[in-house]
């Protein structure tokens, strides 16, 4: 804020504090500032800039320093220490850490996001460094806006927010959750291209009931208990009216790992007054729905000839199901039928009965006696099991093998996250099908190599192939309202961009190095939909769509710093002289 200041104004002040500060800015911190370069700086930016001498004599391109880089990550093997290397060079030099991280997507993406994200934010308090995003406790309610006032960019048009409930399948976290939100938001640019400035990562913080924490002494968060009262509502719904209020009704606002009935919650309440989506609800949905579709491919049955059996009913599992009711009753099949096709089974056993209201639709009549998930996937028969638990290897072996017995190519998806909680591992998912199965994981599993000699590569059905692509659609053609439709739209597009070679090796998802391409083509797609379905509002709408698309994605190569210098053309400013 002070760096934006005319500084002629702030000298001329009266306040002898702003004077103060400008000048310790100015002499002091400037060199900081202009850091994002390193050594790429030129020697005219460096003179131009107060900096020369405060860097090596050497003028480096950014292709040497990504060498560095990389040699530095290529010598550690602790994914946490390449964590915070990762997050260190993003502090210091953003457009190299994206730069590195777009160029080696399948290896780094682990480390950003899962399932490494997960043991960062279980160590978040140990491993801090410098803050990053907003942190809004229950402290502030009445003050949210001003808040938002600090946060230096002004043209914020996506915010992943969280109030560390449920990290992934490690419970509350409390403040600590908030390593999603950072995580979350780098995938929007690397694989979007979604400027980082842009991008606001949030954290709730009304305490938590995560007694380890609580007895922290370098937690960093409210030391109380979660805040469940009327408190709470009052402070989302501030934050969302403060967030409109700056920011306009077209700022998206993704929410993330909040607990189920939150979850559920407020995506009912606010999905119709503010640009809102839930990853863990509709772009899981979305990317499980794309495996299917691509599976679909491989056997040659339609979706609606599945049956598929949850492991999990929370909100992974009813929007995967609510979404893959959309796509059956696109094909003509009634609601009604569709969720027939659908079981689910949690903590509680075969849901028979209605132990939440969100579940009520895929509620059936009991089949008879099931103790345990193994006798319910040999009396419901299922073409597909999908684990959302969160609860660890339930993926028997027992439970493998019956599946490969019961179908040609069973379908296997271990969804949760990270891998620790990941219902079977791949290994396990082809070697007891004798390699027949479609598998999927939301963590990463390496290539498998059978007994006989086949090396199949499982598909990860990460979430990252689906809500960039869709953030940017939404962003540029200035959707107000995102329907469940458009994440319908997202998981046909996916499927679509699975190659019949990719599909033989045993992918289901495009490999994650082609992930910036994939997201851009659906950021196309989803743009085409959006205008021809009315929802956009943005105009006048783009005729080619996709130059309109791909001349908006940020790239990584060094702004300079130079001024814009020119002559003008036949004018001199040399002082006339008398000629005597």
């Amino acid at each position: 804020k002070l760096f934006s200041f005319p500084s002629n104004n702030i000298c001329k002040s009266s306040n002898a504090r702003y004077t103060d500060t400008y000048i310790l800015f100015v002499t002091i911190l400037t060199p900081l500032f202009f850091s994002p370069k390193g050594m790429a700086f030129t020697l005219q930016e460096r003179q131009m800039l107060g900096i020369h001498g405060l860097l090596p004599p050497k003028v480096e391109t950014q292709d040497t320093q990504a060498m560095r880089f990389q040699n530095n990550l290529k010598k550690m093997t602790d994914p946490l220490g390449k964590y915070v290397y990762l997050m260190g060079i993003q502090e210091r030099n953003e457009r190299l850490f994206y730069r590195v991280l777009m160029e080696d997507i399948e290896e780094l993406m682990p480390i950003v996001y899962t399932p490494t994200v997960g043991l960062a934010c279980t160590q978040y308090g140990h491993i801090f460094r410098r803050p990053k995003g907003l942190f809004i406790s229950i402290r502030d309610r009445g003050h949210v806006r001003s808040i938002l006032d600090n946060w230096p960019e002004t043209n914020v048009a996506v915010i992943v927010v969280t109030d560390g409930e449920r990290i992934l399948g490690l419970g509350d976290l409390g403040v600590y959750g908030m390593g999603i939100p950072v995580g979350k938001l780098c995938l929007y640019t690397a694989c979007a291209g979604i400027r980082p400035e842009r991008c606001l990562p949030v954290a709730i913080d009304v305490g938590t009931d995560n007694e380890t924490l609580l007895k922290d002494p370098l937690y960093m968060g409210l030391y109380q208990k979660r805040d469940r009262s009327q408190a709470y509502d009052d402070l989302i719904d501030e934050f969302m009216e403060a967030v409109v209020e700056k920011y306009g009704q077209d700022t998206l606002i993704q929410f993330e790992d909040f607990g189920n009935h939150n979850a559920f919650r407020f995506l009912r309440k606010y999905r119709e007054k503010y640009c809102t989506f839930n990853d863990d609800i509709q772009g899981t949905a979305s990317v499980a729905l794309a495996g299917l579709l691509a599976a679909q491919r491989a056997i040659g049955k339609p979706i609606t000839e599945h049956r598929v059996l949850f492991l999990g009913a929370g909100e992974a599992a009813l929007g995967i199901a609510n979404l893959i009711v959309m796509a059956m009753m696109e094909t003509g099949m009634t609601q009604a039928d569709a969720r027939k096709r659908i079981w689910m089974y949690d903590k509680h056993g075969l849901l028979v009965k209605e132990t939440d209201s969100n579940q009520e639709a895929f509620v059936h009549d009991s089949p008879g006696s099931v103790q345990s998930f193994l006798d319910a996937v040999n009396t419901i028969k299922p073409t597909a099991i999908i684990g959302v638990s969160g609860a660890g290897r339930l993926f028997t072996h027992d439970v493998l093998k019956s599946m490969g017995t019961l179908n040609e190519r069973p379908i296997i998806f271990a969804l949760s996250n990270p891998t620790t909680k990941a219902e079977c591992t791949a290994e396990d998912a082809y070697t007891l099908t004798d390699g027949r199965c479609l598998f999927a994981s939301g963590s990463p599993f390496g290539p498998v190599t059978l007994s006989d000699g086949r090396v199949i590569t499982p598909g990860q059905g990460n979430n990252a192939y689906i809500f960039p692509g869709v953030a940017l659609a939404v962003i540029l053609s200035g959707v107000r309202h995102i329907s469940d439709t458009v994440f319908l739209e997202a998981a046909k597009t996916l499927a679509e961009q699975l190659t019949d070679k990719e599909l033989e090796e045993g992918r289901l998802y495009p490999p994650l190095s082609n992930i910036r391409e994939v997201s851009v083509q659906m950021a196309v797609k989803v743009v085409e939909y959006v205008y021809a379905k009315g929802m956009a509002f943005r105009y006048p709408e783009p005729v080619d769509k996709n130059a309109f698309v791909r001349a908006t994605v940020w790239d990584t190569n060094y702004d300079s710093f130079l001024p814009d210098t020119y002559d003008w053309p036949g004018v001199s400013f040399t002082p006339k002289t008398d000629s005597k």
